[in-house]
Formats: structure tokens, sequence, C-alpha cells
């Protein structure tokens, strides 16, 4: 099963429109999962178009009509893997700790918004993904999104750098 993970896209206050790259692999995905911070509803609204099944939550940008159509936890099973997706998991120092206490039924958590890529493995095996943002780097170098392969109850995560715009 192919995953594209992404979250704070910011549209349309931090890009006019989605990368073309990150189109493409939303297009070849099985199930896309979002962290949060779309701020624009035509952004959740082409996801849903987009993708063969979406898994999104909510971010702290996104307003009422955002958060009437999605929740700010989601779970999803994919190949025997358990995933969760949140948009925000506190200060960066603990976080596995933390997040491993707050979610033990989970193999993986996705989350987003500090728009910085982070992999990492908790005591215990939680894996946590932050795919950045596809939109908005702030201090990073790129924009970023991942994608992922789950087989067999695992997962192969592969980071994407998008190329700075002009």
């Amino acid at each position: 099963m192919r995953l594209l993970l992404t979250s704070d896209t910011h549209l349309p206050k931090r890009a006019a429109q989605l990368p073309a790259r990150l189109l493409a692999d939303m297009d070849a995905a099985d199930a896309v999962l979002h962290a949060g911070d779309w701020v624009d509803v035509a952004t959740l609204d082409l996801f849903e178009a987009r993708s063969r099944r979406l898994v999104g939550v909510f971010g702290n940008n996104d307003g009422p009509e955002l958060r009437s159509r999605l929740t700010a936890f989601a779970r999803v099973e994919c190949e025997g893997l358990r995933l969760g997706i949140v948009h925000e998991t506190g200060a960066s120092q603990g976080r596995e700790k933390r997040c491993a206490d707050r979610y033990p039924d989970l193999d993986v958590l996705v989350f987003g918004h500090s728009h910085i890529p982070w992999d990492t493995t908790a005591p215990g095996g939680l894996r946590l993904l932050n795919p950045g943002s596809p939109t908005d780097r702030r201090r990073q170098p790129y924009c970023t999104y991942m994608t992922a392969e789950v087989v067999d109850a695992r997962i192969d995560v592969r980071l994407h750098r998008l190329p700075r715009r002009a």
C-alpha cells in the first residue's frame, strides 16, 4: 500500500498552489494522510477529489468550516499497521516518550505543526513521522513531504525535498 504523508499546506497564504510532484504522488497513493493546517476549504476539497482515500485532521490554523469536516485525531489501519494522525505533539524535547505514553496502541504517529521533517522511533517502538510542509519551509532548507510503502505491517518511508520556488 502506497501512502502520501503531508501537513501544513497553508494555501493560499504560503503558496498559490500545491507542488506538481506532491499532486502526482497524491494520484499514485492508495491513501493520503494530512496532519492539519489546510487553512483553505478549497484545499480540503481538492484532496478529497484527488485522493483514493483521505484521512486528515484539523490544525491550529484551521477555521470552523474545516473543523466541522475534520477531527483533531484520526486513526487508520493499513496492511496491519496502526497509524494515528494529529496536528500538534508539543515541544520536541520529550516528544517520543510523551507520544508513546499518549498513543500506546499505535505503530506510527503522523504529525505536523512545526514544518520540520521528523522521523524517530520512541522506546517501545512507536514511529513518529512529521512530513514537514510542501509549501512553507520556514527555517528549513526545503519544503518537504513523505511517501511510504506499507507491506505486512512494516513501513518504508521516503522524505521528498521540493525545489525552491522562484
